[in-house]
């Protein structure tokens, strides 16, 4: 009730005045646009960014992971692409971009491990 008065005791503003105009709506758009970059765009570029540094460092023999899955190891390193060993005698030439994950030690043992029984996969590791 008292804020039905006091917004009774304002009025309108006089006839040649605005009300705050496009300032009010700018001010509020400005901020809710930074509020998105520090959030979400940031934070992506950066992640981006330390994986393309990431792929630059690989080198032949390194664990790799591929978006499509695929698990190998780096074989040869080309200008755009890698040769990517999975099994003996296959290879793959990939593209660099389509690497997911660099594996270090722990992760490739740990991928090399079947789960069902504990015991190490009975390929070589090279």
């Amino acid at each position: 009730m008292t804020m039905d008065l006091l917004l009774l005791a304002q009025g309108a503003p006089p006839a040649g005045q605005q009300s705050g105009g496009i300032m009010q709506l700018l001010v509020p758009m400005a901020l809710m646009m930074l509020i998105a970059y520090v959030i979400l765009i940031r934070p992506q570029r950066r992640k981006q960014r330390e994986h393309e540094d990431r792929v630059k460092r690989v080198k032949a023999g390194d664990r790799i992971v591929t978006n499509g899955g695929v698990h190998g190891t780096i074989a040869a390193v080309k200008d755009q692409t890698f040769m990517m060993k999975i099994a003996d005698n296959v290879k793959l030439e990939i593209e660099k971009s389509s690497i997911m994950r660099i594996l270090n030690t722990e992760e490739a043992e740990a991928a090399d491990e079947d789960p069902s029984n504990g015991n190490k996969n009975r390929r070589k590791r090279n």
